[in-house]
């Protein structure tokens, strides 16, 4: 399946509702399930990803239950999943992979996590060592420190893990592992990572610590758990697939739009200081923060077109943007003066290599791109020209293009667009109803 864009001058206004934020929502089933008794989410992903996170757990003997507005999650508690039949597929969906990996370490049972052939090419490495220094018996079954793992049962120890990269999945791998551990678990990372899994394990009844260093590293820790308690989680909108509509505001001259509920979590929103550095004009409604659902800020987003500049993105502001770095990266098109986006060699273990892939797509539109080793250099201010993308089936690309493809003179093809079923299945049809 393939879209076409074809430039016009029209302006785009209205209001966008997002969907559930990916990362919460993951979380939200994967808690639910461990905790006792029942577990009701609101406003929860019905992307391909989170439903690989349902359909594992429901193999797991947890019965989940779909209502017109809300997921009800009816927990067993930490030691009540039952071996599933089969291998355990995860589709495409890292978070379900790393994160079930360090619950599954915990089990009486033996299990096999799968996905798909993009899945699989994946490093698992950098949770496995970890997990199997608490005592987890984790392997790749290829060898290739990559799924499908295989998973037996073994007794776990608190650790003092130095994580060497800030990645939130690998933080909450070993937290989850942690839970069943025999003693406090630390995890220590050059940079604090998005800390959803903090936040809401806090909310179910664990015993987790923050705190950040002198130094900009963050350690979070764990106490082993007994049980945890069902909760009400309100997924906020997610800022990952807000990113598009605040480029399109920003991008399309004349344009003014407002994202209404928007999860705004420091450490999952860098791509609003990043915008701020660059000019936009963006201002912050209706905040608040959801105190007792998982701690999470919200606020609607007014997005109106702005002049943007290039600017620098690096260090500690990477990890709280790394997902939205192709669309990032079609702004620093537009905008006038170079952007340089470093420490972010992470891109090139995502669903591509997206240093490849953006780049690749920014040049076929006429932007000159220089990659760098954990990078790239965006010459921006010449008009970007339509071309045909090539996805990769990676829905962050498709998406991020999308937009450069309303702003482009000419045709712009999007490739294999059907891939944005993964995190926003509805994203054609709510940009389409905005110009």
């Amino acid at each position: 399946m393939s879209v076409k864009y074809i430039y016009s001058k029209n302006k785009l206004k209205g209001e966008v509702t997002v969907p559930g934020d990916k990362s919460i929502s993951h979380r939200s089933v994967m808690f639910g399930s461990i905790a006792s008794g029942m577990t009701e989410i609101t406003n929860f992903l019905q992307g391909a990803d989170c439903l690989s996170t349902i359909q594992c757990f429901q193999r797991m003997g947890i019965e989940i239950e779909w209502k017109r507005d809300f997921v009800l999650v009816y927990g067993k508690g930490l030691r009540g999943l039952s071996a599933p039949e089969k291998t355990l597929e995860v589709g495409n969906s890292g978070t379900t992979t790393r994160l079930m990996a360090g619950i599954l370490a915990g089990q009486a049972f033996g299990s096999v996590l799968s996905g798909d052939a993009s899945l699989n090419t994946r490093p698992m490495g950098r949770i496995m060592a970890p997990l199997n220094s608490m005592g987890a018996h984790i392997e790749s079954i290829l060898d290739n420190g990559c799924a499908p793992l295989k998973i037996e049962p073994g007794i776990l120890h608190g650790i003092s893990y130095q994580s060497p990269v800030a990645s939130a999945q690998v933080k909450s791998a070993i937290l989850l592992a942690g839970l069943y551990a025999d003693s406090e678990t630390l995890v220590t990372e050059p940079a604090l990572s998005r800390n959803h899994t903090e936040l809401m394990l806090r909310g179910f009844g664990a015993e987790v610590t923050s705190s950040l260093h002198e130094d900009g590293s963050a350690t979070a820790g764990i106490c082993p758990c007994r049980q945890l308690y069902g909760q009400k989680v309100q997924v906020p909108g997610d800022i990952s697939s807000a990113a598009y509509f605040i480029a399109a505001g920003l991008l399309a001259p004349g344009s003014e739009l407002l994202l209404c509920n928007v999860g705004t979590n420091p450490t999952r929103a860098g791509i609003l200081k990043v915008c701020e550095d660059m000019g936009a004009d963006i201002t912050y409604l209706n905040c608040q923060n959801t105190a007792g659902r998982g701690g999470e800020p919200t606020a609607d987003i007014l997005v109106r077109f702005s002049r943007l500049h290039g600017t620098t993105i690096e260090g500690s502001m990477i990890p709280a943007l790394i997902d939205e770095i192709p669309i990032i990266a079609v702004m620093a098109a537009c905008a006038e003066g170079k952007t340089v986006i470093k420490d972010a060699a992470e891109l090139k273990v995502k669903e591509t290599n997206r240093i490849d892939t953006v780049t690749e797509n920014l040049r076929a539109m006429g932007c000159q791109v220089t990659p760098t080793e954990d990078g790239m250099i965006i010459e921006g201010g010449k008009p970007l020209s339509g071309a045909h993308i090539r996805t990769y089936l990676d829905h962050r690309i498709a998406m991020a293009f999308s937009i450069a493809g309303l702003v482009a003179e000419g045709e712009t093809v999007i490739e294999d667009s059907q891939c944005v079923d993964v995190s926003y299945p509805e994203f054609f049809d709510t940009l389409s109803r905005l110009y």
